[in-house]
C-alpha cells in the first residue's frame, strides 16, 4: 500500500475518532452537571439550559428565563384576580400607614398602586430593571394622581435603594426570574430597617398540578434555603392564595 495513502487513511480515523469522542461526550453528558462557575463559586452553569430558563444555577435551582416589558398585559389581564386573588396579598401585609415598602420587580406597577393608598403618609418604591415598565409606572401615576408611588430603576445586582430605608419588600412572582439573586437580595436586605420584613410570593413548586412552567414556581424548602443564606428569617406562611405560597421572612 502506498505510504501516503496509510497516512492518510490514518490521520482520517483519527479524526473520526475524535469527532466521535466529542459527540458521544455531549450526548452521555449530565446536562445537570456544571460545567462553568463565577468566580465566587456562587453559580454554576448547565451545557444546555432548560425550555423556560437561562441555565444558570443557584443553590440547586435554575434560574428561570425573565418575562420582559412585551409581557405586560399579562400583569394586567382582566382574569388574573379571578385566577390568583392578588386582592388578598395587601391585606395579608399588615401595614402601617407611615411604612416604605419596595415593590421589587414591579413590572407595570399592579401591586404598587394598590399598596399605595395603605401607606398614605409613606411610600412605594417600584422597583424594576426595565426602563420601559418604569415609563408604564409614571404613565399610570399621571393617570391615577396617586404620588406616593417612586420608580426605581434597578440593575441585575443591585435594587437601587437607600440603606435601612424599607419597612417591607414585597416580591409577586419575581424572584424566581433574578438572574443574581444573592446579589440583589444582599443588597435588599442593607435597604430594610431592623426587623423589617421581606415577602415572597411564589406559585407552589410542591404542585405539579399548577399550570405553570415548572422553574416559574418554588417550593417552601427551597426559598427557605435561599432567604437564610443572605441572613433573613423565615416568621411564617400565609397559605391564602389558591395557587401560591405567601412567604414571610425578617432582618434580624
Amino acid at each position: 500500500m502506498n505510504r501516503n495513502n496509510s497516512n492518510n487513511k490514518l490521520n482520517f480515523l483519527r479524526f473520526s475518532g475524535i469527532i466521535l469522542l466529542i459527540v458521544f461526550g455531549l450526548l452521555f453528558y449530565p446536562l445537570n452537571t456544571a460545567i462553568a462557575s463565577t468566580s465566587t463559586n456562587v453559580y454554576k452553569h448547565k451545557i444546555f439550559p432548560s425550555s423556560d430558563g437561562i441555565g444558570k444555577i443557584y443553590m440547586g435551582r435554575e434560574i428561570s428565563k425573565v418575562m420582559g416589558h412585551r409581557g405586560a398585559m399579562w400583569l394586567d389581564r382582566p382574569t388574573r384576580e379571578y385566577q390568583e386573588q392578588p386582592s388578598k396579598i395587601v391585606p395579608a401585609l399588615e401595614l402601617k400607614d407611615t411604612d416604605v415598602v419596595a415593590d421589587i420587580g414591579a413590572g407595570t406597577g399592579y401591586m404598587s398602586f394598590r399598596i399605595a393608598p395603605k401607606v398614605l403618609h409613606g411610600k412605594v418604591f417600584a422597583v424594576d430593571i426595565q426602563p420601559e415598565m418604569l415609563d408604564i409606572i409614571d404613565f399610570y401615576k399621571k393617570e391615577t394622581k396617586i404620588n406616593n408611588v417612586e420608580p426605581i430603576l434597578a440593575t441585575p445586582t443591585n435594587p437601587n435603594l437607600p440603606p435601612e430605608s424599607v419597612d417591607l419588600a414585597l416580591m409577586v412572582d419575581a424572584y424566581h426570574e433574578f438572574e443574581y439573586p444573592k446579589e440583589v437580595m444582599e443588597g435588599l436586605v442593607k435597604s430594610l430597617k431592623p426587623g423589617g420584613k421581606a415577602v415572597l410570593v411564589e406559585y407552589r413548586g410542591e404542585n405539579p398540578f399548577i399550570a405553570i412552567k415548572r422553574l416559574h414556581k418554588m417550593t417552601q424548602k427551597q426559598v427557605k434555603k435561599e432567604m437564610q443564606a443572605v441572613g433573613l428569617t423565615w416568621r411564617e406562611t400565609k397559605e391564602i392564595l389558591p395557587q401560591q405560597h405567601l412567604m414571610v421572612f425578617e432582618k434580624k
